[in-house]
């Protein structure tokens, strides 16, 4: 069914059942209004950490925390009537074990009313994979470059590249996937080796940086917006909203020097809702 046609919220089971189907249509979410313009063209909203990075000016998503991924998620849940929104589990708050990731999984769920919860996925996440889902929680895995690990890794670099980094991309796939995970993020891979996790497991991929091979794909808003100066080789800007924002900006500014503005109750007039 198309995003335009589509009534009911997808849920989890829901995306996992478009394995092999229709492309998953998935893109990040951080505040109410922006969330009421992708939903009805979205399958899955995720409330990344990547807020940390892309809305409060962090280095990395290390600095993110649960009560920021809440505010968000209740954003974003305002805003959204459709899609699956899914608020990833901040670095520190899962990977202690299966008891830790479950008190904080509910507890984002309950305060924000979203549908699931990410975690990236190392080797140790399959028993918190199947932890999570047999208590009611739904989770999405994320294997290849996992941002919250930069600290260890080097950096954000493309994962894969000798055969055991492939190797363990492909073990940590299939752990969360028979752990029940109900779809997995693929990120900076090649598409031989996105391909293979495709066709390894059950769970749809969705790609980021890991080709066409995947069974959805996903990008962060702001870099596909252009609201960046860089964004990564991956990414088609599908706008360019930064040179629309100095503009707007610029010409405000000339507005107010030269004093070019309405009187305050023609303002107020042209804010209320239409009919009162």
């Amino acid at each position: 069914m198309s995003a335009q046609s589509r009534r009911d919220r997808v849920t989890a089971a829901s995306v996992r059942a478009r394995k092999g189907a229709e492309p998953l249509v998935c893109l990040t979410a951080y505040d109410a209004p922006t969330a009421s313009l992708l939903d009805p063209h979205c399958d899955v909203l995720l409330v990344g950490d990547s807020l940390g990075m892309v809305v409060h000016g962090l280095p990395s998503t290390v600095g993110v925390t649960t009560e920021m991924m809440i505010l968000h998620g209740q954003a974003v849940m305002r805003g959204a009537r459709q899609a699956l929104v899914v608020v990833d589990l901040a670095f520190g708050t899962y990977e202690a074990g299966p008891a830790q990731a479950f008190e904080t999984a509910a507890r984002v769920l309950r305060e924000t009313g979203a549908g699931a919860v990410k975690i990236e996925s190392g080797a140790y996440a399959g028993e918190t994979v199947r932890y999570l889902s047999e208590r009611g929680v739904p989770v999405m895995a994320h294997v290849g470059l996992r941002p919250q690990a930069s600290l260890v890794t080097g950096g954000f670099r493309a994962k894969g590249r000798d055969e055991a980094e492939r190797a363990a991309v492909l073990e940590e796939a299939r752990a969360a996937d028979e752990a029940g995970a109900f779809a997995i993020v693929v990120e900076g891979v090649d598409a031989r080796l996105a391909e293979e996790v495709t066709k390894a497991v059950a769970a749809p991929t969705i790609g980021i940086g890991a080709s066409a091979a995947c069974d959805g794909q996903i990008l962060v808003v702001p870099d596909m917006l252009g609201l960046f100066e860089w964004t990564p080789k991956f990414v088609r800007r599908y706008a360019d909203l930064r040179a629309d924002i100095e503009d707007a900006a610029r010409r405000y500014a000339e507005d107010v020097r030269a004093r070019r503005f309405p009187s305050d109750a023609e303002t107020y007039r042209l804010r209320r809702p239409a009919g009162e």
